[in-house]
């Protein structure tokens, strides 16, 4: 099989991590696979703060289970409730995806974004690292107080974040069946 198509059926998201951080040459090549990802105009709207501090990373996970706890949706709740449950599944990498806002309704720094991180998650994988795309960050990504905290450039505002990390256990969890009925064709 082709490797390409290998990685993107092999990569599953990991929740259990080694304590050590991965090496820098591991996270330098990482981040430049997401900044080969496709934008829109070529525009690159991304910006990428890797925090290896694991009281920043351990502080905005507390903050974010509180603000979790008072969402009105009941499994949010239930999760930020579960003893010992830590955000970013104590790993010891997290980067925070950020895009630049933009007046243009024709560009979507959202879906620049979610590409990018498409690219450094199979990268990571074929590097045999671990990670996990975190949506939940967006509760604190929505305080004001908390995104100054992060000192992003003028003009950015974090979308989501990622844990990074050795994989704790080299055991793949099987992949859930794709669903059918997804592909429609329209030929002449």
């Amino acid at each position: 099989m082709n490797t390409v198509l290998e990685t993107i059926k092999n990569r599953r998201s990991i929740r259990s991590y080694l304590p050590e951080q991965i090496s820098g040459d591991e996270l330098e090549t990482v981040l430049e696979a997401a900044l080969w990802a496709p934008s829109g105009h070529n525009t690159q709207p991304w910006h990428f703060l890797v925090i290896q501090d694991k009281k920043k990373i351990d502080d905005m996970s507390s903050k974010t289970i509180s603000l979790m706890k008072k969402s009105p949706v009941d499994w949010i709740q239930k999760l930020a409730s579960r003893e010992g449950y830590h955000l970013f599944h104590n790993a010891p990498t997290v980067i925070v995806i950020s895009g630049r806002k933009s007046a243009d309704p024709l560009l979507f720094p959202l879906a620049d974004c979610s590409a990018a991180i498409q690219n450094l998650l199979l990268a990571a994988e074929s590097l045999n690292i671990g990670t996990c795309w975190i949506g939940l960050s967006k509760f604190l990504f929505d305080v004001p107080e908390e995104v100054k905290t992060l000192s992003l450039p003028e003009g950015y505002h974090p979308v989501y974040s990622v844990a990074l990390g050795y994989k704790k256990e080299q055991l793949r969890p099987t992949a859930p069946a794709r669903k059918e009925g997804t592909v429609g064709w329209y030929r002449a």
